[in-house]
């Protein structure tokens, strides 16, 4: 299981100078002019995670693999692009597969830097591009719709689903987002699951502003904050530019350079820990001398179904979870002094894996 982040936005927002600091790889142009991202670029991330440095610290291990997040740079949305305008609504579809969606928003003054609507104004600028993905849905369900339809004269669930997909066009022709619709039917968690509505997916919005408003918000800021916090939205605060500078640091050199700018963490780790929260995602530790790896899951996974994610073996065969939390795993010096402090337990089906467990299963071939 991982973590799919779309990011969107605007063109010129800085959304593929960010793509390029957080992919630590320069496969997105970032040109001063709309349209320079053609194709969606896709990259796999790895989630930093200073639990699994110190892990390896004690066991030494041939490799250490992290938790990933897949990113996904969507080429810039203008007015228009649910109905074909710039590079049209090809990439709204991709914006489907992902769990999260980013929403980089310009919040610097720069006369060198073109926009596309002629000026900054942030809360306009969401508000294009989220009236973009409301019509794509739109577009969406009234396809649907028509297949019901054809349907629903012999299909008395097509019928029952072909009204809750009436309710909730109505509603969406109303200016509201998916999310908004109170429904605990059945028909539309399908629906749901069918068409991925865009306007249902969680937000972050990304707020790119120049050095000087790293430390203290502009008047740009703000005003996304207050429009986040009516749909209790995060906002991640960023400077894509210094991102980008950051991609040769090492962690050290980093973490002196963010100190210098008064920020704790790179935006970077911020769209993670706001990505996992969001989507209620926990890491759970594999430690041995091949490999000290993370591996996701959502809170709440029971111990059979967190082996599952290792191998779908571990879950049919499994017989119990040898787990050291990772707080006694690090106090104690790894497996073999956990276990002779009595700090390893032998858990059974039932046991809900807690973030930063450190685990072993047990099972039948």
């Amino acid at each position: 299981m991982g973590l799919s982040i779309g990011i969107v936005g605007l063109p010129n927002v800085g959304k593929s100078t960010t793509f390029n600091a957080l992919t630590k790889a320069q496969n997105a142009e970032a040109q001063n002019f709309p349209f320079c991202t053609i194709e969606p670029n896709k990259a796999v991330v790895p989630v930093p995670d200073p639990r699994l440095d110190e892990l390896a610290k004690i066991v030494n291990p041939q490799k250490m693999q992290h938790a990933t997040v897949d990113f996904v740079d969507i080429a810039g949305l203008v007015k228009g692009a649910s109905a074909g305008e710039g590079l049209g609504n090809k990439f709204l579809s991709n914006i489907k597969e992902t769990e999260v969606i980013l929403h980089m928003v310009r919040c610097f003054e720069d006369e060198n830097v073109t926009h596309v609507e002629g000026g900054v104004d942030p809360i306009r600028d969401i508000e294009i591009i989220e009236t973009e993905l409301l019509l794509a849905d739109i577009q969406t369900l009234e396809n649907k719709i028509t297949r019901l339809q054809k349907q629903a004269k012999a299909d008395k669930n097509a019928k029952a689903m072909l009204e809750v997909a009436q309710e909730l066009l109505a509603h969406m022709e109303d200016s509201k987002p998916v999310k908004t619709f109170e429904s605990d039917s059945e028909h539309f968690k399908q629906l749901d699951r069918d068409l991925r509505f865009l306007t249902n997916k969680e937000v972050m919005y990304g707020a790119n502003v120049d050095e000087d408003s790293l430390d203290s918000d502009n008047e740009y800021v703000k005003t996304v904050r207050e429009y986040a916090a009516q749909t209790n939205s995060d906002v991640i605060k960023l400077c894509a530019k210094i991102e980008e500078e950051m991609v040769s640091f090492d962690e050290e050199e980093k973490a002196e350079f963010l100190s210098e700018l008064g920020i704790e963490e790179s935006g970077l780790e911020q769209i993670i820990r706001m990505g996992f929260a969001k989507l209620g995602l926990i890491s759970y530790f594999t430690a041995g001398v091949k490999e000290v790896r993370a591996w996701t899951i959502t809170e709440g996974t029971k111990a059979p179904q967190a082996a599952a994610v290792i191998h779908n073996d571990f879950e049919k065969g499994f017989i119990r979870a040898e787990v050291i939390s990772y707080d006694d795993y690090i106090e104690c010096a790894g497996e073999q002094g956990a276990k002779e402090n009595g700090k390893m337990r032998l858990e059974g089906k039932d046991y809900v894996v807690q973030d930063g467990d450190v685990m072993h299963f047990r099972f039948n071939v």
